[in-house]
Formats: structure tokens, sequence, C-alpha cells
């Protein structure tokens, strides 16, 4: 660049340009890059920070959008950590194991991420036009060696294996991982499983199969991965998790924080205020979804306007503000002798009305209730 500047009337003049090299209008440059909803793992509407220890046979829910499945209960916990992030991230997820368990040719292990269809449609997969991916992370454990993984579909008919190196332990690790699109399979475009994104800590010869490759069939790791649950207290922990289309991962998707809250919302809302998880009894009860006195013995409404139109209509519990308790039949908080009566919900996609029943309400009492509301894929 050359720059002329004299006299009273000084004139500047430039002689170098600049070429862009990429188009400002290229993939992934604008909208919704990251298809992957709370990667930096700032949400945890349901735990608040709280230790959750994976339960066997069930889905267990822990930062938003992410959940854990195993076939033994009792052999990992996962929480939400703050204590020495990498650059640029404020949080991860951590998975402790509890225990040193020998993972059986049936047994699985793992920690999830399902896509909604709709935000994945454009991928065609399925197609001949199916595109590539790259996925990216940020990852940290006290093992090394090679761990893996997978993606799958909504029915676990197809499946890709993948793997990841971790070569020094205790030191944060940027993973990069392009895969070609699949060109068979059923892979939805709705408001059902689009892509379901799996990351192993032991999973059995059963539903292991090569690294690198698109197979029919339900797999969740790579043959021979490293096991976390094999190792008495080791640990792992992940942040920057990116999904993007393309064959190089870009920096990571920083989208501003009340916008990941309103995209987590889509699939789980709470009335609890940020750090205050379900059931907490030190959540203020000026937080409280509403507080009614009236006196009648009819049925008694308690209702909510949810601020994010949810996925498909939720399933709703209601937790007493009181005792911190929520039950099959729900219960909420009568401050007239202190008393809990039952509950029953209906709801949409972006309302839930909770019926009380009159007989159990007092005249002019005051109800007060907490609830969550789920519409996970």
């Amino acid at each position: 660049m050359t720059t002329v500047i004299s006299g009273s009337n000084p004139s500047i003049t430039f002689s170098d340009s600049t070429t862009q090299n990429t188009s400002p209008f290229s993939t992934s440059t604008f909208g919704f890059k990251n298809r992957i909803i709370n990667g930096g793992m700032t949400i945890d509407q349901r735990n608040a920070g709280a230790n959750v220890t994976v339960s066997s046979s069930t889905v267990t829910y822990t930062l938003d959008r992410y959940f854990a499945y195993a076939t033994q209960a009792s052999k990992f916990t996962v929480q939400q950590l703050s204590a020495s992030p990498p650059v640029g991230f404020t949080n991860y997820l951590g998975v402790t194991s509890s225990s040193a368990y020998s993972v059986g040719i049936g047994d699985f292990f793992f920690l999830s991420q399902r896509i909604e269809g709709s935000n994945v449609s454009d991928l065609a997969w399925g197609t001949a036009n199916a595109k590539t991916i790259t996925v990216s992370f940020q990852v940290y454990s006290s093992l090394t060696g090679t761990f893996g993984g997978a993606l799958r579909n909504s029915s676990a008919t197809r499946s890709y294996p993948f793997t990841y190196t971790i070569s020094t332990a205790n030191t944060w690790t940027t993973i990069t991982i392009t895969i070609a699109g699949d060109t068979t399979g059923t892979w939805l475009t709705t408001n059902g499983i689009g892509i379901d994104i799996d990351f192993s800590f032991g999973t059995g010869t059963s539903y292991s199969a090569t690294s690198g490759t698109w197979a029919t069939g339900n797999y969740l790791s790579a043959t021979g991965a490293v096991s976390v649950v094999g190792t008495s207290g080791a640990t792992w922990y992940v942040t920057g998790v990116q999904l993007e289309v393309g064959t190089q991962a870009t920096s990571f998707d920083f989208r501003d924080y009340g916008r990941e809250l309103i995209l987590c919302q889509r699939y789980f809302q709470t009335t609890y205020p940020p750090g205050s998880g379900l059931g907490s009894t030190s959540a203020p009860l000026t937080a409280t979804i509403e507080t009614i006195s009236q006196a009648t013995t009819s049925y008694l409404p308690i209702g909510w306007n949810m601020p994010v139109v949810m996925r498909t209509a939720p399933t709703a519990t209601l937790y007493n503000p009181s005792t911190g308790s929520s039950s099959a039949s729900n219960n909420i908080y009568q401050t007239s002798g202190a008393s809990h009566p039952s509950a029953q919900a209906n709801v949409s996609q972006n309302a839930v009305l909770f019926y009380v029943s009159g007989s159990s309400v007092a005249a002019t009492a005051a109800i007060e209730a907490h609830f969550g509301v789920s519409a996970e894929l």
C-alpha cells in the first residue's frame, strides 16, 4: 500500500488491492452453520451444573440437547464443568468413570445429541447428492489412545463409526473428522431424528464396526476403541462440538447466550430460573408459574404460555416448590394447610395447562408450582 500526504490538502493514494479467496456466499458462511445445539456446553436447564449418574437402559438427560445411555447402571457420571476450559470457552461437559467395568459384547455406554431432521435437510443424505460434513470438537481425557463414536440415522439402520486420537493425557486436543454423506438409507428431514451423533465410553463387539465407512446396522463405535468405563476414575471432557457442511473445520460458531437458550427451549423448557435445576427447593417462589387465590370448588387451572414453540407437544412434569418432589400423578403446593393436591396436564406446542381438583383446594388458597416440559427427540 502506498500512502501520499502533502500540503494543506493531503491526498491519499492506495495502490494495493485485496482479493477475497472465499466467496462471502459460500457454504456455511451465514446462517445455521453449526448443526449442533449447545456445542459450547453453556446451557444446563435441568441440572444447573449438578453431577448426574447415568441409569441403566433408560435415557438420562444431562446438559441441554445431550443425553447419556448405558446398558449397566452407575458406571459413569456427567456434569457441566467450568474449571480450566480450553481457550475461548467457558464450559465443558465432563464424564467420569465410576468403576473399572469390563465391557461385555452387548454392552454400550455413550453420550449423544440427536439433530432434528429439519436442521439437516440440506445435506440430502440418502440421495446421490449427499453432502460431506465435518465434525470438530475439543476433547480432554485422563486416558490416551484411539477413542470411538458414530453417526446414525433415526432407525439405527445406517451407521458411520469413527475414531479420533488423544495422544497426550490431560491436555485439550482439537479433533477434526470429515465424513462423506451417506448416499443410501433413510434420513429424516422432518421434526424427527435427522442425525444421531454418539461419543462412546465403552462399546461391546456387537455394536462396534470398522471405522471410516458407512455400514448397514446399529453401531455406536469403532472396533477396538478405548473404554472409558474400563478405568475407575477416568475422565473425558468435551466442548466446542460442531457439525458443519464441507470438507474442512472452520472456527466454532459462537452464538449469543440468548439465542442458544432459545434453540434449547424448542426441546426443553422449565419455569425454574437459571441456576436452579429441576426439583430445586431453593428456587424463589417469585419464579413459580403462577400464584392463584380463588374461592371455588371447581377445577382450578394453572396455565403457562411457553416463550418458545416446541418441536412437538411436550410431556410435562409438575414440581412442588415446597419439597421439590414430583411423582407420576404430579403435585403442587397449596399454602392453606400446606397440602399437596395432585394435578394433571393438558399440553400443546406452545402452552401447558394443569388442572387441580377443586375438592382438594381450599377457598382462597394460594397455589404454587414449578414444572418442566420436554419435547426431546
